[in-house]
């Protein structure tokens, strides 16, 4: 389903004339008003510890509820992306990011609540200030540490997280 099908009424007046006007909008045929489906911003932090292992969680929720991931989530509204992401990191794991390093980006499919959200996902590397307090919160049912060659990306449920590794692991080689 695309999420624009969900969104009957026009934000702006309330008509229900509120049609489809090409793939990424829907246009009020009373008000004039457009509504543009864009990605949402989020944010993956890849951490590695003294040992060069990279942090990974396990999902404690839906989506991909029970499989392997890397911290992150969505910005919000009023924060950077840099700031999101150090946000995540804490909420998920307790660790106080001291630098963010800019990767690369990948348009994602987030599905959430029977819909299928457009994503641009944003991957850092990030510098952690002591590795010790590490701690599963949040989002995360655990935390482990893991070397970079026992990495199976198949084992992370979510397609950006499994993309972006992959192409951070070639990185390094």
């Amino acid at each position: 389903m695309h999420p624009l099908e969900k969104f009957e009424y026009c934000p702006r007046c309330g008509s229900h004339h509120f049609v489809e006007n090409g793939v990424r909008s829907k246009k009020c045929e009373n008000c004039g008003f457009e509504y543009f489906m864009n990605p949402s911003a989020a944010n993956v932090a890849i951490i590695k510890n003294s040992e060069g292992e990279i942090l990974v969680t396990l999902r404690k929720q839906e989506p991909a509820k029970g499989t392997l991931d890397l911290p992150g989530g969505f910005t919000e509204i009023g924060e950077t992306s840099e700031e999101g992401v150090k946000r995540e990191v804490l909420e998920e794991t307790g660790l106080n990011v001291t630098a963010v390093h800019y990767l690369f980006s990948l348009p994602n499919v987030y599905r959430y609540s029977g819909i299928e959200l457009p994503t641009l996902d944003m991957f850092y590397e990030c510098d952690i200030e002591d590795e010790t307090v590490l701690a599963a919160n949040d989002d995360a049912a655990e935390c482990m540490w893991i070397k970079p060659e026992d990495i199976h990306t198949e084992q992370f449920g979510l397609r950006s997280v499994r993309w972006g590794l992959v192409k951070f692991l070639e990185r390094q080689k």
